[in-house]
């Protein structure tokens, strides 16, 4: 019996650690996964519209906030801290009244036609030069494509975009090499560019100074020439680049709820969003785009779930919501007046209500408000040579 009884104490306490490991190790890869997540998605946003601050994180990053008053300050004050804003939505004071919204109006089995997009004013943003830190390789000889595999490898090591060019002699072209490429003769010239800032914000000076290093390091290996800028002076540019984009990193919303409680069905919205040229994306939000496959603006669920082409039948919500990245599209204004055509024909169809993220109705007034505020801010981006939707700005804005 002795024997026994020490043999289930021994038990008892060896059962004890295993549970208290067994909760010691949850803990840490909650912790762990916790600290993924901040990392990833920043800390959890406040209403943007009941903000009437600037709050600043540790890091210098701005949260996003809105505030009619706010906004107009950081377009209209180059060296005020600018707020992150995640979305518009019907400012307070009224404004001189603007022009309507004059878009060709559209019926729900109409598809809308796109806008016009003048492309020639995007193709080559002026600067396109000042959002890359570019390093340079000169060789006297060709360097093979075999010996770029080295560096085309590590191109997500950074923590930002990376590109790689080539030239075959002074004379030729610049053209893109990526893992993919397979000529076999080579390159007399190699320039680098690694992108310094996207909305997940600056690069960090490590990363800078590892691109370097790593440039010099292939540069000594093939017996060329390398032409690194200063990194102190890239990771300057890198804060005051990702600082402007703050400024103008809008989305503007427009949410249609349901009326007392009554519900929207999946089946009806997915027919109306069709109808109206809308296609679904593979992540459960339907795209508007135009004649060049650009989305204009996406169509999502009010709701957490999103829409999902095998459960679209069944699905029953209380609310949609239009979405119109402002940094990312060409003559905003002009889709922004669509996309409000589209929103009242789906509220009329829906029988729903047009609201703002405080669920209070979205009037003509606040529109044409919000439809200023995204004019002033797409001025903002092309008085700095960042053309909206234009390439710059799609790498920026990612």
């Amino acid at each position: 019996m002795g024997n026994l009884s020490e043999l289930q104490i021994s038990l008892i306490a060896i059962g004890m650690v295993v549970v208290m490991g067994v909760v010691f190790f949850n803990w840490m890869q909650q912790r762990r996964y916790r600290r993924g997540a901040e990392e990833a998605f920043g800390r959890e946003h406040e209403d943007v519209l009941l903000r009437t601050a600037v709050s600043v994180e540790e890091n210098g990053r701005i949260e996003p906030q809105l505030g009619s008053e706010l906004l107009h300050e950081s377009l209209m004050e180059p060296d005020a801290e600018p707020p992150r804003v995640q979305e518009l939505a019907e400012p307070k004071e009224e404004p001189a009244a603007s022009p309507a919204i004059s878009d060709t109006p559209i019926t729900p089995v109409e598809q809308a036609p796109p806008p016009p997009v003048n492309r020639s004013s995007t193709s080559g943003d002026s600067m396109a030069e000042a959002v890359d830190y570019t390093v340079g390789i000169e060789s006297g000889t060709l360097i093979a494509d075999s010996n770029l595999a080295a560096l085309l490898q590590r191109k997500f090591d950074f923590g930002k975009p990376v590109r790689w060019m080539g030239r075959r002699s002074p004379e030729a072209f610049w053209e893109e090499i990526t893992i993919e490429t397979n000529n076999k003769s080579g390159y007399r010239n190699l320039r680098g560019r690694l992108q310094l800032a996207d909305r997940a914000g600056p690069v960090s000076e490590v990363s800078l100074s590892e691109f370097r290093d790593m440039t010099e390091n292939f540069s000594a290996r093939v017996k060329a020439t390398a032409n690194c800028p200063d990194i102190q002076k890239a990771y300057e540019r890198a804060l005051l680049l990702d600082e402007f984009c703050t400024r103008v990193d809008v989305m503007v919303g427009i949410n249609i709820i349901s009326k007392d409680t009554s519900a929207f069905t999946g089946a009806k919205i997915r027919v109306l969003a069709e109808a109206s040229g809308f296609k679904l994306g593979a992540e459960g939000v339907f795209h508007y785009r135009d004649e060049n496959n650009a989305i204009l603006f996406s169509l999502g669920n009010y709701e957490p779930s999103p829409f999902l082409p095998n459960s679209m039948r069944m699905l029953i919500t209380h609310g949609i919501t239009f979405l119109l990245d402002v940094p990312r599209v060409v003559n905003g204004e002009i889709v922004f007046g669509q996309m409000v055509h589209l929103a009242e024909v789906f509220t009329d169809e829906l029988d729903g209500i047009m609201v703002d993220d405080n669920r209070l109705p979205l009037s003509d007034s606040g529109i044409r408000k919000i439809r200023q505020q995204l004019g002033a801010i797409q001025s903002l981006m092309l008085a700095h040579n960042i053309s909206p939707g234009g390439e710059t700005a799609l790498r920026l804005f990612a």
